[in-house]
């Protein structure tokens, strides 16, 4: 006879049980997309509208103590696979954008490569490990738009050190196909377009309009630290998006979009001391 721990959700039982909830999940995504009304962004143009909204540039390679080479170039690796799915999408007035309806499963067969993942709150590998960073790059450019986030997912901002000057949503959002998406809404009267591709290390990344806007958005981080609590540091901070007016800089909304508060998963050694709160 088997006993297990009846306060144990089913998915965590074993991996077999953890398996069936995930396709379970899976299935549930599939009937409600069939069920919705949503139109989903589908067509592509890779001749680029006029007005860049936003862009970003990103290392897609950390060299730092503790953290495997090979899984950072397969994570770039992985990258270049989805962007190569995604780049040139056009979102027009109404339409959704889906991360996981455009990018599809990921799978050996279509030359994705371990990279690290979260799992269960540990840095595991797993097949498409690094596809997070895509959905966080594409994040940050929507933060800085106009454009309605519908599904957002977050996971620990603080996966490896800060390169250079501290980035406010440098990482932390959180994809896993497909229950897990991220998707955002056009809800102006513009059709958008998204850019995105890869240059030697570098994921580079723009999201276009028609014509510019009166305002523009920026990301204000406050309260930053790193706390101990109990035997493991945490990254907390608030960070806020302000509404400014192009001409005069005025700022005319501030919004908290996270309370952050990240699970270290790096060598302790490498977080920087003057920022620990004591």
């Amino acid at each position: 006879m088997v006993f297990w721990n009846k306060e144990l959700l089913f998915c965590d039982i074993n991996p077999t049980c953890y398996a069936i909830s995930l396709q379970k999940e899976i299935m549930k995504r599939h009937l409600q997309d069939m069920k919705t009304k949503e139109i989903f962004a589908a067509s592509f143009n890779q001749e680029v509208l006029p007005n860049v909204v936003s862009k970003h540039s990103s290392n897609m390679i950390k060299r730092a103590k503790g953290v495997n080479l090979e899984s950072q170039f397969n994570k770039a690796n992985n990258i270049d696979l989805a962007c190569n799915k995604l780049n040139g999408l056009i979102i027009k007035p109404g339409e959704t954008f889906s991360f996981w309806k455009l990018v599809g499963k990921i799978t050996e067969k279509k030359g994705y490569k371990a990279g690290r993942v979260i799992e269960k709150n540990k840095l595991v590998l797993g097949i498409g490990g690094g596809i997070c960073n895509l959905a966080n790059t594409i994040q940050l450019l929507v933060v800085h738009s106009p454009l309605e986030i519908t599904e957002f997912h977050t996971h620990s901002d603080a996966l490896a050190p800060d390169e250079g000057q501290r980035v406010p949503l440098s990482a932390g959002t959180s994809v896993s196909y497909n229950n897990v998406d991220y998707r955002f809404k056009n809800t102006t009267d513009q059709t958008f377009q998204l850019m995105l591709w890869c240059e030697g290390e570098t994921l580079n990344a723009e999201l276009r309009s028609e014509a510019s806007f009166p305002w523009f958005y920026q990301l204000v981080e406050e309260n930053h630290h790193f706390e101990k609590e109990g035997n493991k540091y945490f990254r907390h901070s608030k960070i806020y998006r302000e509404t400014l007016a192009k001409e005069t800089k005025e700022s005319l909304n501030k919004t908290l979009i996270w309370d952050n508060h990240s699970e270290v998963m790096f060598d302790y050694e490498l977080i920087p001391k003057d920022q620990i709160s004591n």
